[in-house]
């Protein structure tokens, strides 16, 4: 064999190797509610989620954040957010937070594993410096914003006072063709141009987390008045807003039918936290909201389908997971290995793929550092210390009149710590934190030994600098 044959040979060998491994789309939607899917709520108009999640797996024990920061920072890095920093809060607009550098994303694994890697919407890990970026973080390709929230039709933000810039980007160029269009489709429009585009020789991973549902409550009239028949105008739009989404993905699968890739493909669907409640989100049956360590904070509502790589299809998964294990899971369905033994996520190949066994009996909620609040799970139980938040009821629909983004705590008094049994009281309705004390020093001692590796939060203070009129008006890296 001559060396041009040998090279040929080795090249197509390469590219088989690389077609064999799955496409991964990973969509998240901002602030979904438990029960804001047509799936659980049959008021919902979500048939393409009901579709792909009723043909797929639709997983009730997959715990997220209490908000969204400290998630995506699971989801890219598969660290606990007190290991990294992140543990107290967002990462707001003006503040010098960020996901670590030294810790490798998972669109950078995927990329030494072969893949295409893209992103499409909203980063929330830091953008203070250019090296905290999607495209430095891992990602051949990104159109969406930095921060946390905007306008859906404007893509400005506002931060302090007299902060306020546009916050959209191509890549790292300032994007400003996107005026006036809703954020919703600017999003399918470019994850379906990615889909077209890609050679399909060569595995896809696009992370796709929308900007719905998030507030400010905007859309479309034509995806409002598709609930006419909801008399609260915020609970209307917000319902809206998450039928847009769904058509959103009716598209964008469409495009990947279309292209050949479903054959070969992992879609993941779930939601960064749990929904707030005060803004117009329903988690029932479960307690609290998002920002809150209740059930209602922290269990999204989500989903895998595939076509052809699941063994088991079309049943409702209850083994435990948290969002640090979609790193290790992605990884393995990759064909890679992970070589982080301080990783706190766990591969759920088995589970997901096979249908077996959760590879996980505990986690952490989250352990605070602003405050002494802090919760675990242990197996059936859940232990939570101090305050869960502010909103600690079973709110079907937002309080009518009420503006947005403004709201009222509950003010509720809570014992230094509470106990739950999670499987026979999902929706917390009974603490027996004093009928089994025993059980309780347990769940303390377990508690204390998880906060052993806590490390100090990063800095929330906001830097002056950051302000956008230094900037021509745009949320820009270049201040930390």
């Amino acid at each position: 064999m001559n060396f041009t044959s040998a090279v040929c040979l080795f090249v197509t060998v390469v590219l088989s190797v690389c077609a064999e491994k799955p496409h991964i789309i990973f969509i998240v939607a901002d602030d979904l509610g438990w029960n804001d899917v047509g799936f659980r709520n049959p008021q919902m108009i979500t048939p393409n989620l009901d579709r792909l999640a009723k043909a797929g797996v639709i997983l009730n024990s997959s715990y997220v954040q209490p908000v969204c920061s400290p998630t995506r920072n699971c989801f890219m890095s598969g660290y606990f957010p007190y290991h990294t920093g992140l543990q107290d809060d967002i990462i707001d607009v003006n503040e010098a937070k960020h996901l670590p550098v030294n810790l490798t994303t998972i669109p950078q694994k995927l990329k030494q594993l072969g893949y295409d890697t893209h992103m499409v919407g909203k980063w929330h890990l830091g953008f203070c410096n250019w090296k905290y970026t999607p495209t430095e973080r891992g990602f051949d390709s990104f159109l969406g914003y930095y921060s946390g929230a905007e306008g859906y039709f404007n893509h400005t933000r506002r931060g302090g006072r007299d902060e306020v810039g546009l916050d959209f980007r191509y890549n790292k160029t300032v994007n400003r063709d996107a005026n006036r269009t809703c954020s919703t489709r600017v999003f399918m429009h470019r994850a379906i141009e990615i889909i077209q585009n890609h050679d399909n020789s060569k595995p896809l991973y696009l992370y796709l987390p929308f900007q719905s549902v998030h507030a400010p409550l905007e859309v479309p009239p034509k995806f409002e008045n598709m609930n006419k028949n909801i008399e609260n105008i915020r609970r209307r739009i917000y319902c809206g807003m998450v039928s847009m989404l769904d058509d959103a993905v009716g598209n964008i699968t469409e495009a990947l039918e279309e292209k050949g890739l479903m054959d070969n493909l992992l879609l993941v669907f779930t939601t960064d936290n749990g929904g707030p409640t005060y803004t117009a989100s329903n988690n029932l049956p479960l307690r609290g909201a998002k920002n809150t360590l209740w059930e209602g904070g922290t269990k999204g509502a989500g989903f895998i389908y595939s076509k052809t790589l699941l063994k088991k299809t079309g049943y409702l998964n209850t083994g435990m997971m948290h969002a640090v294990d979609w790193y290790p899971t992605l990884v393995e369905l990759a064909g890679g290995e992970n070589a982080d033994p301080n990783i706190d996520g766990v591969s759920q190949y088995d589970m997901l793929i096979n249908g077996g066994p959760s590879k996980r009996n505990e986690f952490v909620y989250n352990i605070y550092d602003e405050r002494e609040a802090a919760a675990i799970r242990y197996g059936d139980l859940k232990l939570m210390q101090g305050s869960p938040g502010d909103h600690n009821g079973w709110a079907p629909l937002p309080h009518l009149g009420i503006d947005e983004g403004v709201y009222e705590a509950d003010n509720q008094v809570f014992p230094p710590f509470m106990l739950y049994n999670i499987t026979a009281d999902p929706t917390e309705h009974f603490d027996l934190s004093a009928k089994y004390p025993d059980v309780l020093d347990m769940m303390k001692k377990r508690l204390e030994n998880w906060k052993k590796s806590r490390v100090p939060p990063q800095d929330p203070s906001p830097v002056p600098r950051a302000n956008p009129k230094y900037y021509g008006g745009v949320w820009s890296p270049g201040w930390c």
